[in-house]
Formats: C-alpha cells, sequence, structure tokens
C-alpha cells in the first residue's frame, strides 16, 4: 500500500506574500469574478456583524466582573479551601466563559461559509 503523498495547504494571501517577497515588485491584489466578490463580501458582513455580538458579550463579561465585586462585597471575605471567593471568581468565571464564547463565535462564523 502506496503511502499518502501529504500536501501543504497554504492561503492565496501566504502565497502572495512569499512570491511578494521574493519578486520585491509591485504586490496587486487578487482581483475576484463579481459572483464570488459578492458572496466575500456578503460572508464578510455577516461574521462581522457575528463577531461585534461576540466581542460585546467579551465586554460584558470583562466589565461585569467588577461590578460584580462591587456589588457583593463580601465575596472578599467568604472563603474556599483558605482562598477569597472573589480571587475564585477572577480565576473561574472570565477564563472558561472567554473559552466557550470563542467557540461560540467560531462556529458562529463558520456556519454562512457552509451554508454558502
Amino acid at each position: 500500500m502506496m503511502p499518502h503523498r501529504r500536501v501543504a495547504v497554504t492561503s492565496p494571501q501566504t502565497r502572495l506574500a512569499h512570491a511578494r517577497r521574493r519578486s520585491r515588485g509591485r504586490w496587486r491584489s487578487p482581483v475576484l469574478e463579481p459572483a464570488d466578490a459578492e458572496r466575500a463580501q456578503r460572508l464578510f458582513r455577516i461574521q462581522r456583524r457575528r463577531a461585534m455580538v461576540a466581542v460585546g458579550w467579551l465586554f460584558a463579561l470583562v466589565l461585569l466582573l467588577p461590578l460584580m465585586f462591587s456589588l457583593w462585597p463580601q465575596l472578599d471575605a467568604m472563603r474556599l479551601f483558605g482562598i477569597p471567593l472573589s480571587w475564585l471568581a477572577v480565576v473561574f468565571i472570565p477564563f472558561p466563559a472567554m473559552v466557550f464564547l470563542a467557540i461560540w463565535q467560531l462556529r458562529r462564523a463558520e456556519k454562512p461559509e457552509d451554508q454558502a
């Protein structure tokens, strides 16, 4: 049985960047067909709108955490395993939430590409 041949898959922009470095000439962006350009712009607008929603949630997460501490100052007095609950909240709330938000955004960004 023949082993599978490995193929490097790169972005067209990556190839252009490498070619540009070699040629040192004037670089021109690739021109898309009108239908492809329209589809790319539509996808870009959809993905940008969805990204703004995700960024909004990220800002809400970052801004609401200090608000939570100011509304409930007793979180500093409460301890779990000798560690203030506010410190545990700083560690265990934002990072898992950001991971969830990143996965959620990635799936939402890929969905329009799959449908088109």
